[in-house]
């Protein structure tokens, strides 16, 4: 069983534990990390939705997120994901969300936000946490790596293990 499979059950098996049910709202890893988690077997008890909000627009239409926040800040910003993810937690109903957008290249990199930067945010009780990443590799390999570093931030939030400001 590869890693990422691995996060996905110990993910579910909290999640089971609590009673609770996770979402995502995914943007640069295109429904990866929705894909990881649909792996298990059973996920369906813990997994409620997986939004995969690419555009802006749909990021707008789907979680709610502010339309002047793209021209403020960015797609690929804190203040985005942190919306993603409350946006998801409140559409799905789930106790738990992670969202995720960022650089997966080649392209579209700029000096204050290269290719590698991600943003990605957890959500739980409407309390949210949100960090910074700048993975190296290839478009897969931040895709990889950023399904990895969400699956795992997701563990520790329902494990009790990272806070969240509300």
């Amino acid at each position: 069983m590869d890693l990422i499979t691995q996060l996905s059950q110990s993910l579910g098996e909290g999640l089971k534990t609590l009673g609770a049910q996770a979402t995502t709202a995914e943007s640069c890893t295109g429904g990866g990390i929705g894909e990881a988690i649909t792996r298990v077997p059973g996920s369906s008890a813990w997994f409620e939705a997986g939004y995969i909000t690419y555009s802006n627009a749909q990021k707008t239409a789907q979680l709610g997120v502010p339309e002047p926040l793209f021209a403020s800040v960015g797609a690929v910003s804190r203040e985005v994901v942190e919306a993603m993810a409350l946006g998801a937690q409140a559409r799905s109903g789930a106790r738990f969300a992670v969202a995720v957008s960022g650089i997966a290249g080649p392209d579209g990199g700029t000096p204050g936000k290269p290719v590698g930067t991600v943003w990605l945010a957890w959500a739980v009780d409407g309390r949210v946490l949100a960090e910074r990443q700048l993975f190296a590799g290839d478009r897969d390999e931040v895709r990889r790596q950023t399904v990895k570093a969400a699956l795992e931030g997701l563990i520790r939030l329902v494990a009790g293990e990272i806070s969240t400001r509300g």
